[in-house]
């Protein structure tokens, strides 16, 4: 793969990578619960009204929305997002549902500190499969694949924010630790390295011919 067309995909890896890397060592050395606790801070009424909406960036209605504009601007990389979306909700079901379905996720995981734990009124907290974060792993697939895609050097950063804000607002919402959101991230870069692989095989077979 030549660096030039995917630039901007291999620096996004690299962030991303980083910054999983970083959540999870925080997880380890300040200990899942107590680095959830420090995230998971009031921010008031703002706070609250913009995480409650900024996550749904990784929810999966998105992925239509997505593969539209594929099929309008580019439809030549389709097989990219059907390839991300089979892989991600794979891995996603079968590491919650198999791997990691006795997971709790905060409220069930620290009942004794449920009066110091924030949570969005009107928002339903879910108790178990916490582990990996299902919205950061959407997120940073989405944002993974547009710079693939668009490959422009300032989506690197303001896609990483966007995906960011999405992970943390799982956390403001005490549904996932930092730790969910780490394996999110990770997650989603396999997803992306797949979807490209099976991408140019398919450019290379039927395209180039």
């Amino acid at each position: 793969m030549k660096l030039k067309k995917y630039r901007a995909f291999y620096w996004a890896n690299i962030i991303s990578v980083l910054a999983a890397l970083i959540i999870g060592s925080f997880s380890f050395f300040i200990g899942k619960n107590d680095f959830f606790l420090l995230l998971n801070k009031d921010l008031g009424f703002l706070g609250d009204i913009f995480f409650k909406y900024v996550t749904y960036l990784g929810d999966g209605v998105l992925w239509a929305f997505f593969v539209i504009g594929v099929i309008f601007f580019n439809k030549k990389k389709l097989p990219l997002s059907i390839v991300a979306i089979v892989v991600s909700t794979l891995i996603i079901h079968y590491v919650k549902g198999h791997l990691c379905e006795s997971v709790s996720r905060p409220l069930d995981a620290m009942p004794n500190l449920i009066s110091i734990i924030h949570t969005i009124s009107g928002v339903k907290v879910h108790l178990a499969g916490s582990f990996p974060s299902g919205h950061s792993t959407q997120a940073f697939t989405m944002y993974l694949l547009l710079c693939i895609l668009l490959n422009k050097n300032w989506l690197v950063y303001v896609g990483f924010f966007l995906a960011l804000l999405v992970g943390y607002s799982r956390v403001y919402q005490a549904q996932h630790f930092p730790v969910d959101v780490a394996g999110g991230i990770f997650v989603a870069v396999i997803t992306a390295w797949i979807s490209l692989f099976i991408q140019n095989k398919f450019e290379k077979k039927f395209i180039s011919q």
